[in-house]
């Protein structure tokens, strides 16, 4: 009866810290920041946003302002660079 009660306490308690991990990305300060970001970016909004979150996620929660420009703000973000040699950031 103790190795059921244990088990069950175990299983729960990883599905609890998995819903916790992926519920905790949604609400990151990079969403919001990349959502504004990538506002205006009507043909590849959700890669957009996919590569804002990245380069946010590396560079400390930094992400210029405004939705376009603005790149000083952010060195990190502003020098990252994709396989192609040009800039992974929007």
């Amino acid at each position: 009866m103790k190795l059921i009660v244990i088990q069950f306490f175990i299983i729960s308690l990883l599905l609890t810290s998995s819903f916790f991990e992926i519920s905790s990305a949604d609400s990151s300060a990079c969403g919001g920041k990349c959502t504004v970001r990538c506002s205006k970016n009507d043909r590849q909004h959700e890669e957009c946003i996919k590569d804002c979150n990245i380069c946010c996620q590396k560079c400390n929660n930094c992400v210029p302002s405004g939705t376009y420009g603005n790149r000083d703000e952010c060195p990190c973000y502003r020098d990252m660079k994709n396989s192609k040699g040009g800039s992974k950031c929007p």
